[in-house]
């Protein structure tokens, strides 16, 4: 349960306070201070709020002072609520509102919701009186609906933001996917990418959870279009693509625009032979990814050298997401992370392709928590005087740095560059997720930004799960590079 708090509530409904009870006097606020005993000179606040927020809250309980009754209406049901309440705070909190009681013809305003809004309308009518309210996750959908709805941009703000926090929450049949599908549909494009974002960098939880059937044809396809997703590995995506296929059963063209998506390149053969004989859904709509496991099949039999004389290989098809399988990288866990240096070693497979399928690259990885970049360390001249460092407008703060390199150089690496991806995990709601990610460019050995400002000095940082740093670094294989020197 969580309570969200408006923004100048009181301010805007004091007039209503002081019409309402006027005879009222200012209640002694505790702990205030007497005027003999301020300090000439000084300035001290005065509030009441609480008291007024309470006389505002009983004015709706209680119906007192009431101008206008709300009848709210179930849509294709007979449940009725009926809400006494106050033609001022709502026409101060929504023009919405305003132009409906304007143009009223009795004394009774007739709406209707679904019953989901039906369900929370009067804790929406409350945060319009008290500036707050308390809801659950299953709430958060029809209240954001109801705040698009009658321009309450507070709320409205309010519940994206507490939507983007609790995308990690447990829920029996899953949230995440209905949050995106309903961000979409008003629009809220901060909320569709937060959910999307989620989604991309967690697909392995969401593919085993009762939601996953529920995805929208436009997100399962934006889903398969993407590089950054986190999970085991390309199998595991085809295997659920399958679940969706077999429960939805869409028309013939939806279904072969999205297996054309999968990357059968990055499955290897021996699971592609079992794929093609024992998958219902491979037999049926094998005329339409032929070409593409004919393509694979000469991936995983020839050297990337040998396999761009003959394919154009800047196609996603040859490009691996980021797996999590230890073939293509390793989970690292730093305790007290701003201690001192820490380095680790690690194998990866060559490369995603059968040819190599024998040959590992060592890696090795330093992290160090307090690098200054060159231009603020002291510099000596040759007489060994020291200069102040360079000016580069930055702050002069050492910041957290992370080098990969690979141990030994070989003539294998002819036709493969690597790209390196660091995963950042924290704990959300008691659960590991993936809360940002490092990519570093095929020629470098680090990223420049990597956490940048972020103070690793404190345990209870967010980024740290009870204090160490959980990071997973992947090694991409990827063969872009051979298209300059294809004739």
């Amino acid at each position: 349960m969580a309570c969200l708090l408006g923004n100048g509530l009181l301010a805007q409904i004091y007039l209503l306070f002081l019409l309402l009870d006027a005879g009222s006097h200012v209640q002694p606020v505790h702990g205030g201070l007497r005027a003999e005993g301020l300090v000439e000179g000084t300035t001290e606040v005065i509030s009441h709020s609480q008291g007024l927020v309470a006389r505002l809250e009983g004015l709706l309980v209680l119906g007192n002072n009431s101008d206008i009754s709300l009848r709210v209406e179930t849509v294709d049901a007979d449940e009725v609520k009926v809400i006494q309440a106050h033609m001022l705070v709502l026409s101060l909190q929504s023009r919405v509102f305003e132009e409906m009681l304007r143009n009223r013809n009795s004394s009774t305003l007739v709406l209707r919701e679904t019953a989901e809004c039906t369900a929370v309308f009067e804790k929406f009518i409350r945060y319009l009186y008290c500036g707050e309210l308390t809801l659950q996750l299953d709430q958060a959908t029809p209240l954001h609906r109801l705040a698009t709805k009658y321009g309450i941009s507070s709320l409205q703000q309010g519940l994206t933001q507490y939507m983007s926090q609790n995308l990690a929450s447990d829920s029996l049949g899953g949230h995440v996917v209905g949050w995106y599908q309903y961000a979409v549909s008003v629009g809220d494009t901060a909320l569709k990418d937060n959910c999307l974002q989620f989604l991309s960098w967690n697909l392995s939880s969401v593919l085993q959870s009762a939601e996953w059937p529920s995805v929208s044809v436009e997100l399962l396809i934006t889903l398969l279009q993407r590089s950054d997703l986190v999970l085991k590995n390309e199998l595991e995506l085809f295997e659920a693509l399958e679940t969706w296929l077999t429960q939805n059963d869409p028309d013939t063209l939806t279904a072969e625009n999205a297996l054309r998506l999968v990357r059968y390149a990055m499955i290897p053969p021996r699971e592609l032979f079992r794929l093609q004989r024992q998958s219902p859904v491979m037999t049926r709509y094998h005329e339409s990814v032929r070409d593409l496991l004919y393509m694979s099949y000469q991936f995983h039999s020839a050297s990337p050298l040998q396999l761009a004389k003959f394919f154009d290989v800047n196609c996603s098809l040859f490009v691996p997401r980021n797996y999590l399988s230890p073939m293509w990288g390793s989970q690292w866990i730093i305790s007290n992370p701003a201690r001192d240096d820490r380095s680790t070693s690690f194998q990866t497979q060559l490369s995603p392709s059968g040819f190599d399928s024998s040959k590992r690259v060592t890696w090795n990885a330093l992290f160090s928590p307090r690098w200054l970049p060159l231009s603020l360390r002291p510099m000596y001249t040759e007489q060994g005087a020291m200069q102040p460092p360079r000016p580069d407008g930055g702050n002069g703060i050492a910041r957290p740095r992370i080098i990969i390199t690979p141990a030994t150089s070989s003539a294998d690496f002819a036709g493969v560059s690597f790209q390196k991806t660091v995963l950042i995990l924290t704990k959300q709601k008691n659960k590991l997720v993936v809360r940002h990610i490092f990519g570093f460019h095929q020629s470098t050995e680090e990223v420049g930004d990597f956490l940048a400002g972020v103070d690793l000095q404190y345990r209870t940082s967010e980024y740290l799960v009870d204090g160490s740093l959980y990071l997973h670094i992947i090694v991409k294989p990827i063969y872009q590079t051979l298209i300059a020197t294809k004739k």
